[in-house]
């Protein structure tokens, strides 16, 4: 790995990005043993695969500005891809869309689980900097992405973008929070963190599908439904104006059903229906082959998406992002890294993540430059030609200059916090802090595994990296006691 020779800075990438300079910009789980036999392959999605070459920036190609098609799984770890590694899951449609742009080996999610990631990704900001960002995640109508804070879709939609959000919202419940008062004008989907995949029963067993902020009637397979509402935007005629589209699947989340598993789905609908507070969790249910099915399931629908996108012949000037809203979960497989989704371990916030963008993207290449869900806030605001509010200064840097211009990436941090655990990464050494509370440094060139700890070896820049995360942790808001 190379990622200590680029790692990112906000001083080479300001995060309020003047809209003259941005439109010049845009010419406007495994066993242990299963584990071991694969870390060949695995630790190639590290690395150059067949047929990828090392990121180079097609300088000095113009283009519009881009429609915005940005689809995230959910809880998808890093490795479920087969382009990642996975030994056992085939994902060919995603494994093409990485092969038509650039695969990012060391993509981060902002936070563990799923709600704070999804206010780093709307807000450009640490989760930290809400109220609402510090639910990990969001259960109750107490919390929520607040509507006067500026977002993704709201700077967007006042630039002159339609802007639209199928799936997953997660972050608030009606009445007080929704997408359509936080800039989409557009919402189909669902409020909360989980639901049964064909009853749309909720985490307390309400009714949990919305066109807007009305129910939506229909009982058939969840991702069916998202994946043909989607298919339908990408093809309208958006009248002349660029559009966004977040695109936010719920698999391959729990509870484990797949599409057809209809006397399983039943089951689980019984069990909310008789008080079971848990029934969602699918704890007793679920294997290796149904998050598999899962997982090549919503390959298919992203395959579905991507190719209604090219008939409506607008692929060429969309920027796609796929990526995970965290890591993964009991199923997934994350051979070689350590921990899983709520953990600050690799495995809890390094993310599959690829991109796409024909009209200023070469195809066939890879990226070892760390990056996390607020950079795309900072870069798609760039590409856009807006402004961020000057009041909301975001925490994310923008990745056009790295992207388009051939601009060299220079030194910057990257922070993680949730309950119990702090993490942050500089170049290529990780400062971990987990819940027994013993700070710990990890050089992820040589142990992406975060096995082989230099805290004793290297006290000064342990010290260092302590005290850069505590700063930084000082401006935020502190969790309720």
């Amino acid at each position: 790995m190379t990622s200590s020779e680029s790692p990112l800075s906000r001083r080479a990438f300001g995060g309020a990005v003047g809209v003259s300079a941005a439109a010049a910009a845009v010419g406007l789980g495994a066993t242990p043993a299963a584990a071991q036999q694969q870390e060949p392959t695995a630790a190639r999605a590290q690395e150059a695969g067949p047929g990828e070459r090392e990121f180079r920036a097609a300088r000095g190609r113009h283009s519009r500005r881009p429609n915005v098609l940005f689809i995230l799984g959910d809880d998808l770890g890093w490795a479920d891809l087969s382009s990642y590694g996975s030994p056992h899951i085939e994902t060919p449609n995603l494994d093409r869309l990485g092969r038509q742009g650039v695969r990012f080996t060391d993509a981060y999610s902002g936070s563990a689980t799923c709600s704070p990631t999804r206010f780093s990704l709307y807000t450009g900001r640490y989760p930290g900097r809400t109220k609402g960002g510090l639910a990990e995640p969001i259960a109750d109508k107490s919390a929520g992405l607040e509507p006067t804070h500026p977002t993704l879709a709201s700077l967007l939609r006042d630039s002159g973008y339609a802007t639209a959000l199928i799936g997953k919202w997660h972050c608030g419940y009606l009445p007080d929070y929704s997408p359509t008062r936080s800039g989409w004008d557009e919402f189909f989907g669902n409020f909360g963190g989980a639901l049964e995949y064909y009853s749309k029963l909720g985490l307390a067993g309400e009714y949990d599908l919305y066109e807007g902020d009305a129910e939506y009637k229909d009982l058939r397979y969840y991702t069916r439904i998202i994946t043909e509402r989607a298919s339908e935007y990408v093809s309208r005629d958006h009248h002349g104006k660029p559009w966004l589209l977040n695109l936010n699947f719920t698999t391959p989340h729990w509870p484990w059903i797949a599409d057809g598993d209809t006397a399983q789905s039943a089951e689980i609908v019984r069990r909310i229906k008789a008080g079971d507070a848990r029934a969602l969790w699918n704890q007793d249910g679920g294997s290796v082959e149904k998050y598999k099915q899962m997982v090549e399931d919503l390959d298919r629908s992203v395959g579905e998406v991507l190719k209604a996108l090219e008939r409506s012949g607008q692929a060429e000037d969309t920027l796609v992002v796929f990526a995970s809203d965290n890591g993964g979960e009991r199923f997934s497989y994350n051979w070689p890294l350590s921990g899983n989704k709520a953990s600050l371990q690799e495995g809890g916030i390094r993310v599959p993540t690829l991109v796409r963008w024909p009209a200023r993207l070469d195809a066939g290449q890879v990226s070892r430059v760390p990056v996390f869900s607020p950079d795309w806030t900072a870069t798609l605001l760039e590409l856009a030609g807006t402004r961020p509010h000057p009041a909301y200064p975001l925490d994310g840097v923008s990745l056009a200059g790295y992207l388009l211009r051939g601009e060299r990436p220079a030194e910057r941090d990257l922070f993680w916090r949730v309950r119990g655990e702090r993490a942050l990464r500089r170049g290529d050494w990780k400062y971990y802090q987990g819940k027994s509370g013993r700070d710990q440094l990890f050089n992820l060139a040589g142990d992406v595994r975060e096995q082989a700890d230099k805290a004793a070896l290297e006290p000064a820049r342990l010290a260092q990296l302590r005290a850069a995360w505590e700063k930084t942790n000082a401006g935020l808001l502190p969790y309720p006691a």
